[in-house]
């Protein structure tokens, strides 16, 4: 456990220390022009990052109980790393991470949480560690849970997250290129930045974590296009620059709709439908905004 402590601190460090070279590296470079860099996404960005450090004291996670009840009635328990078994567990988290990441584009209970990682205006390095502080209450790990089932110990599926987490670190990059043909298997900056952007051919694109090849398969997949430059941030841009507005704005907004819902069915369509559901259509959910772009 020591050693795993030091191993995240220094992966901590690595990764602060390549954000703020970027974010110097383009304050310079875009300082005076239309494309100004703006510090204050980095200081939210930190921010969060603090607020999620001081909040993993607290025994908070839904997903915990979960994922020892998973256990408990485990249909097989995994044992040794064979390459096979490792290979198992990559394609089994990518898949279980898809469907994670696409719920919580189309669910606004886990939205609320999930829109604080895309409300940055600007893409930089320092975006990928803006994840919203309250993933562990609302059990977005449980999406996990078939893998414990599986028998996979809790800890190397959580670990296994990780990693796959720490992969998306790069992704955030706006100056990487496409990669040729790595952009059919990887999941590449330039997929990442069409998963970040708010233009509404964009919208609801590209959740895989690693790899691509499951918005291939499940028809989310959208390429980065010259002449359709990304509009990073959300829909309705965040503009505050107080970070408890930029983490509690969603779950403000979702709860101002269910108490003032006319009907139950309404209060519950409000949590489990997407983001911008509305009881009489007319809404700005990704599907309605599609639409009017088309028809425009």
């Amino acid at each position: 456990m020591e050693m795993i402590g030091k191993l995240s601190m220094y992966v901590l460090i690595i990764v602060l220390g390549a954000s703020m070279l970027e974010a110097l590296i383009l304050s310079r470079v875009h300082k005076g022009t239309a494309r100004a860099f703006d510090w204050h996404e980095v200081w939210i960005s930190l921010a969060d990052l603090v607020g999620r450090k001081l909040l993993a004291f607290l025994p908070l996670s839904l997903a915990t109980p979960v994922f020892a009840f998973a256990w408990e009635h485990r249909i097989h328990t995994v044992t040794g790393n064979t390459p096979l078994t490792v290979l198992m567990l990559f394609i089994g988290m990518e898949f279980c991470y898809y469907w994670y990441h696409r719920a919580s584009h189309t669910m606004r209970f886990f939205w609320a949480t999930h829109a604080v990682h895309h409300s940055p205006n600007q893409l930089t390095l320092s975006s990928a560690y803006r994840l919203g502080w309250t993933n562990k209450i609302t059990g977005a790990a449980m999406f996990f849970t078939p893998l414990v089932w599986f028998g996979v110990k809790p800890e190397v599926v959580l670990a296994a997250l990780s990693i796959n987490l720490l992969y998306q670190f790069w992704l955030h990059a706006t100056w990487i290129p496409k990669l040729g043909w790595l952009e059919y298997v990887l999941n590449t900056p330039s997929s990442h930045r069409v998963h970040h952007a708010s233009n509404a051919a964009y919208l609801d694109a590209n959740f895989g974590g690693v790899l691509i090849v499951f918005d291939r398969l499940f028809g989310t997949y959208v390429e980065e296009r010259a002449d359709e430059p990304c509009r990073y941030g959300l829909t309705t841009p965040t503009t505050s620059r107080n970070p408890i507005v930029v983490e509690t704005e969603h779950w403000t907004s979702l709860a101002k709709d269910v108490v003032n819902a006319k009907s139950v069915s309404d209060a519950v369509s409000f949590v489990l439908r997407p983001p911008g559901w509305l009881p009489n259509g007319g809404g700005e959910t990704t599907a309605e905004l599609q639409k009017r772009a088309k028809a425009t």
